[in-house]
């Protein structure tokens, strides 16, 4: 893992965080289908993964790669309606259609809608509070 440390920065950290659900909000507003599949899986990642990141500044911990951020994700503990830990899911489904060309089908698509849905704004909700303290 590649970090650096640098001083915590509480104001860039609820920046990146409002980006986030940003992210989230405009993957959640797309119309599913075949086209805008590869789209809504990145930007519901990004938006996790954001939260991760958003965690990290507060600590003043820069990361280089994506596994620190997702990593800071999984041990905040939130009553969630799915397990945090399919984040890696995504991951791993972005990272195959970034670099391999993968082509998400329709129900992998409504997963992370879904995911997103009952996971993303209750884990917002928690970082922003721990973030702002």
């Amino acid at each position: 893992m590649n970090e650096r440390f640098k001083r915590p920065d509480i104001k860039n950290a609820l920046s990146i965080l409002d980006a986030a659900k940003r992210e989230i909000d405009y993957a959640l507003s797309l119309e599913v289908s075949e086209k805008s599949g590869s789209t809504i899986i990145r930007n519901i990642y990004e938006g996790f993964r954001m939260i991760g990141d958003a965690l990290l500044v507060n600590k003043g911990v820069s990361s280089q790669d994506h596994l620190a951020p997702l990593n800071e994700l999984i041990k905040i503990v939130v009553e969630t309606k799915r397990p945090l830990r399919l984040v890696e899911t995504l991951r791993i489904l972005r990272h195959n259609i970034n670099y391999y060309g993968y082509k998400p089908r329709i129900p992998e698509v409504e997963d992370a809608i879904d995911f997103a849905k009952k996971v993303f704004y209750v884990l917002w909700n928690e970082v922003k509070r721990k973030i702002e303290g």
